[in-house]
């Protein structure tokens, strides 16, 4: 979107839809310190949508320079993550530097020098090498010995001295085979990513423990014969969920959305339907999920609440306020829709 012409802003155009007063956007564009600053925020995207220039300068800002440090953004839930941490870094004064991995690309070392050579005052890692039980975690200590401030979310490293924050993975598994239990599937399968990722090991560990609560299996080894282990892709989910649904699963619990997607479209390889055939429950509640065919059931990340707690954390650290080093575990939610719904009776038929 261009510019609107200089000269003619109208207040009373952005403060409608800021939702605040005229006298509030006039204070704001004239760089007040009385301003909250989710208010001052609520201008400045006002501005941006409306297509006006922003001021150029505001006093007290930039505070400084953070890194935001997040993997490929295929997963539409990385993206989501980027924007509200990029959003709340902002409206602190920082201007966040976002870093995104893909395959073949920049490496998330190199990142980190070029951080370090402009001088961040703090990195956000999100779903990084610190999520990876087979990586070294001396690019973080080192970070820690330099006094650089950092975050790790979506991961687990107990060697790392730095606040950490994750989604409770092995609850939302746990929410998933539960609702699944309730519609009458005795028949559930779970499509997780690589085993050497924190985060799959943990949706394991819960789903493996819910299907022996729901006595749906003998033990752990029992429960194990029901997982499949592939990639948090589309195509990773299609392939496990065609594992899955030849050894009867009626029901399937992804690691992902973008995995979900893919069993969907391995049930209707297979002449399946969902869910009158077969129930599929995804993970993260990616943007869009709400609209798919059939619409997707899905345990959802509390993104918001996520990057709060981490942006707050690393806030604290950069003013040299050691945040907690216990790692915060975020709840997750069920979020239930059209994909998932009582087990088929094959005798019906």
């Amino acid at each position: 979107m261009s510019a609107a012409p200089a000269g003619r802003l109208r207040l009373a155009d952005v403060a409608a839809q800021a939702g605040v007063s005229t006298a509030t956007v006039s204070r704001v564009l004239n760089g007040k310190s009385t301003v909250a600053a989710e208010t001052r925020q609520a201008v400045l995207a006002a501005l941006d949508v409306l297509g006006y220039e922003r001021p150029g300068t505001f006093p007290g800002r930039p505070a400084g320079l953070v890194g935001l440090v997040v993997p490929e953004l295929v997963n539409p839930v990385f993206p989501a993550i980027a924007q509200t941490a990029e959003s709340l870094l902002s409206q602190a004064g920082y201007t966040p530097l976002l870093c995104t991995q893909s395959p073949g690309g920049t490496t998330e070392d190199e990142y980190i020098a070029t951080l370090g050579e402009h001088g961040v005052d703090g990195i956000l890692f999100v779903s990084g090498l610190h999520a990876d039980t087979t990586a070294s975690h001396a690019r973080y200590q080192q970070l820690r010995q330099r006094g650089i401030p950092l975050v790790l979310v979506g991961g687990h490293a107990p060697d790392v001295d730095a606040p950490q924050v994750s989604t409770d993975e092995a609850a939302a598994t746990r929410l998933a085979v539960r609702h699944l239990v309730a519609q009458g599937h005795r028949r559930i399968g779970l499509a997780v990513g690589p085993e050497r990722f924190t985060p799959s090991r943990r949706k394991r560990a819960g789903f493996v423990e819910a299907l022996v609560a729901a006595g749906l299996a003998i033990d752990a080894d029992d429960a194990a014969e029901h997982v499949v282990s592939t990639l948090y892709t589309v195509e990773g989910g299609q392939a496990a969920a065609t594992q899955l649904l030849a050894s009867g699963h009626t029901a399937l619990v992804c690691a992902s959305d973008l995995m979900a997607l893919g069993a969907i479209r391995a049930a209707r390889t297979r002449g399946l339907r969902v869910p009158t055939d077969v129930s599929i429950v995804g993970y993260d509640d990616s943007p869009l999920m709400a609209f798919t065919d059939p619409p997707l059931t899905t345990v959802r990340q509390p993104v918001a609440t996520l990057c709060r707690v981490a942006v707050s954390m690393l806030l604290a650290e950069i003013r040299r306020e050691p945040a907690p080093r216990t790692e915060i575990l975020v709840e997750p939610e069920l979020v239930v829709r059209g994909s998932t719904g009582a087990a088929h009776d094959p005798t019906a038929r």
